[in-house]
């Protein structure tokens, strides 16, 4: 069974919220010049407020999107209003031939996702061994530095760091970015916004530290550590594992279940995660894209689609993160939600994957049969499972309201991250179809 589109999941296809509501009023008839399809796309021309009418094209295939205005957002508002009418409006598309400015798209894409052989440029590696001999030395300084530091914050109490202004976090996080430890900035300059989260700051703050602790006291031990452990450390110092040389390695071949995404903002960088379920191996999968500014991500998959894909995992412990390395077929439509049957069953997975790797921030969730419960105000909410074991929520926000919505007081299948202290639903099982919260 192909995609069955709705205009969720097109919606959900847009890189903000400004495009999806002129997306919406462009997805009306009369606001185009023509409208046509084939098999394989569908495409039309939008009189903008030049002369020259936008022609927007869409490869249905993946999906990937084309136009000539001006946007540099990925979808644009016209493809996404061509698409909406596409789904709401099928008899309005004349099936034809595509024209030139289509078909040359089209056999561009074709082109560019052919395989072909090049050769490689030559490595200097005498060059590449001294640089990273040069990073190296930077790293055990930052990370001994580090050390005493940490040590001084918990000597002098958590109260103290708590009266702390952001710089104090802030001014360490750059030493470590000077360090050539960008991965352990992060975790460092997290501690600021910790400090000053609400109810259970201690704890929260006090874990955060101990996480970086442990980082530090495993990289003093790093040759003595098994290889997949070191994978881990040095990912979360910073250094990273070259996606060129893991295409090479044999992935993991599965109808790969897509859950749920989510994006996040820090300085114009852009990040989507991208959770998968292997059918077959009940294997998460995480996948990342990143985009700085206006540069469009890969919307590519579709949550609530289930593609036949091989998968490679990133070294560690406990592999999560992984890259598509091939897709044999097109995506289907998602017919079940796995889930664990409890809170308890969800917990014990936890535990296993924190003994594997304690640096795991996002753990993925599902739930059968919960129901999502709330305090008349919305200040305290939680998943109830079938025996009454209760998993907290995150800070109430749109996302708890759709859920309740989607609910309406009855047990739904959840998706979400967990990130030790709190859940947050991504989406949500419901008429054997898949809701984005």
């Amino acid at each position: 069974m192909s995609v069955t589109w709705t205009q969720e999941k097109i919606l959900a296809l847009a890189p903000d919220a400004s495009s999806a509501k002129n997306g919406k009023a462009l997805a009306i008839q009369h606001k185009w010049l023509s409208l046509s399809c084939n098999q394989q796309a569908i495409w039309g021309e939008c009189q903008g407020s030049g002369k020259t009418p936008y022609q927007t094209r869409i490869d249905l295939t993946e999906p990937a999107f084309k136009c000539t205005c001006p946007s540099r957002k990925l979808p644009c508002k016209h493809a996404l209003g061509l698409f909406l009418i596409f789904v709401t409006e099928k008899a309005a598309f004349t099936e034809s031939p595509a024209p030139v400015w289509v078909s040359e798209w089209l056999n561009a894409r074709q082109e560019k996702t052919k395989k072909i052989e090049t050769t490689p440029k030559p490595v200097d590696t005498t060059a590449q061994s001294k640089r990273a001999e040069q990073r190296y030395s930077k790293v055990v300084a930052g990370m001994q530095d580090l050390e005493l530091w940490l040590k001084d914050v918990v000597s002098q109490g958590l109260v103290v760091a708590q009266a702390q202004p952001y710089s104090f976090w802030d001014t360490v996080a750059a030493r470590l970015i000077d360090a050539q430890a960008p991965g352990v900035a992060r975790l460092v300059r997290q501690m600021g916004s910790i400090a000053y989260s609400g109810l259970g700051w201690q704890d929260r703050l006090l874990g955060q530290l101990g996480r970086v602790y442990l980082l530090v006291e495993g990289f003093k031990r790093l040759d003595t550590l098994p290889t997949d452990v070191q994978a881990d450390i040095r990912t979360q110092i910073g250094w990273t594992q070259s996606q060129e040389e893991l295409l090479t390695k044999l992935g993991v071949r599965d109808n790969w279940l897509i859950l749920g995404q989510r994006m996040e903002e820090e300085e114009k960088l852009r990040s989507l995660r991208t959770w998968l379920w292997g059918q077959k191996t009940q294997q998460a999968a995480l996948i990342l894209n990143f985009a700085y500014g206006s540069q469009p991500l890969d919307v590519t998959l579709i949550p609530g689609t289930t593609i036949d894909a091989e998968l490679v995992f990133f070294q560690s412990a406990y592999p999560l993160r992984a890259i598509v390395k091939t897709r044999y077929t097109e995506p289907v439509h998602m017919d079940v939600m796995p889930g664990y049957a409890g809170v308890p069953q969800m917990m014990q997975a936890y535990a296993k994957a924190l003994s594997s790797n304690p640096w795991i921030e996002q753990f993925p969730v599902s739930l059968s049969s919960v129901i999502p419960i709330c305090n008349q105000d919305g200040s305290v909410c939680n998943l109830r499972d079938i025996d009454g074991y209760l998993l907290p929520m995150g800070d109430p926000s749109r996302q708890v309201w759709q859920l309740l919505a989607e609910s309406g007081g009855h047990s739904v299948d959840v998706f979400g991250e967990w990130n030790g202290d709190r859940a947050t639903a991504l989406s949500v099982w419901g008429d054997n179809n898949l809701v984005l919260l």
